[in-house]
């Protein structure tokens, strides 16, 4: 609970000098470091010594409080990137939608697209979420996207979505429909 009090220009200098008084005696409870031997100091997240590991600790602290105590953002995991929650708001508003992509070995994908999304939106954010996923879990992995859309297509309801420019709502797809992964089959020839 710090403010700034009071900004002083130095005309001698140039320079800003930004001083930083306590509101009130209370000390931040949760706000400390444990040295090596044992003992506790307390961390002043305004302080020009906080060194990067414990800034990042408060700040991931203050993150995970706020998503907590947010019925809307709750979902969200902990290490959560500020797409993923505009893209949360934006579905809350009704101006995006979910779809359940399901893969062959049967893992259902939740993705979230925008309303006006084309096909190649949907291909990105299935992208995404797999890459986001990989970081989760400390996984080093490659995927060949290229590959994959070359090998499957994304189909619903017995259509293939062929085209990456076309609207996915052109399809008839709607909020929380569920999209597959189909093996593309080879063209052989019309004469075969």
């Amino acid at each position: 609970m710090y403010l700034v009090n009071k900004m002083n220009l130095d005309s001698n200098v140039g320079t800003h000098e930004t001083r930083l008084e306590e509101e009130s005696q209370k000390t931040i409870h949760d706000d400390t470091c444990k040295l090596k031997d044992g003992e506790e100091e307390e961390v002043d997240p305004f302080s020009k010594e906080v060194s990067h590991q414990d800034a990042m600790r408060l700040i991931k602290e203050g993150i995970e409080e706020a998503i907590g105590d947010d019925p809307l953002l709750c979902d969200l995991p902990i290490d959560v990137t500020p797409e993923e929650v505009g893209l949360q708001v934006a579905l809350e508003y009704g101006q995006a939608m979910l779809l359940n992509v399901c893969r062959e070995d049967g893992e259902v994908m939740p993705i979230v697209v925008l309303q006006g999304a084309t096909v190649l939106d949907l291909k990105k954010a299935i992208a995404r979420y797999i890459s986001l996923k990989f970081n989760r879990e400390g996984l080093k992995k490659f995927i060949s996207w290229r590959y994959i859309w070359r090998t499957y297509w994304l189909s619903f309801g017995g259509q293939n979505l062929t085209q990456d420019n076309k609207l996915i709502k052109d399809y008839g797809i709607k909020n929380k429909d569920p999209i597959t992964f189909v093996k593309r089959l080879k063209n052989k020839g019309i004469g075969y």
